[in-house]
């Protein structure tokens, strides 16, 4: 589901297990986050930025698990 806000910015929803949300939540408490989705979205764009939005999946892949071992999630 897209929605748009003031700014011209299109969100999209994107599903995750609960666990790990409440994990996300757990991690993110006293931090500057707002939201999981806040959190999420800054991983995100930080893991593109330092894969440099290769578009090969396997690499991708790889640079997901080394950030979520990272953040202490495998």
């Amino acid at each position: 589901m897209k929605v748009k806000r003031a700014n011209k910015v299109e969100f999209t929803s994107v599903s995750i297990p609960t666990t790990l949300f409440k994990k996300i939540e757990r991690h993110i408490e006293g931090t500057g986050f707002p939201s999981v989705s806040g959190y999420v979205a800054y991983v995100l764009r930080t893991l593109l930025s330092e894969t440099g939005g290769s578009s090969k999946a396997d690499y991708e892949a790889e640079a997901v698990k080394k950030r979520l071992k990272e953040l202490g999630y495998m």
